[in-house]
């Protein structure tokens, strides 16, 4: 079982992700990933399911052609979990794998 991050935690854990943003409406954050076509934009999801599959936390996610747009929370704590932040930075590296492939 994961712990609800307090408000201190997640403005720590936030430094490690600054380009992910934080939602007014509830804990969560968000990021919209561009890509150069909706191939890579596949491809990006097709390598994060596997890490979130590991991590057994899987995002909220909606996909248009070359957008990803990606919100993360944990719905078990109500809030955000260092799950959300693993999960961000994990996002954030095949982001640029994808992009430098």
């Amino acid at each position: 079982m994961v712990d609800r991050l307090s408000a201190d935690e997640i403005t720590k854990q936030q430094e490690n992700v600054p380009d992910w943003a934080r939602h007014d409406a509830r804990e969560a954050i968000s990021k919209t990933f561009q890509f150069k076509n909706f191939l890579a934009a596949f491809d990006f999801m097709s390598r994060v399911a596997p890490v979130a599959e590991s991590l057994n936390h899987h995002p909220e996610w909606f996909n248009v052609y070359r957008t990803v747009e990606v919100t993360l929370a944990t719905h078990d704590v109500g809030g955000l979990s260092e799950l959300d932040f693993k999960l961000a930075q994990e996002m954030d590296r095949l982001e640029a794998e994808v992009k430098g492939a």
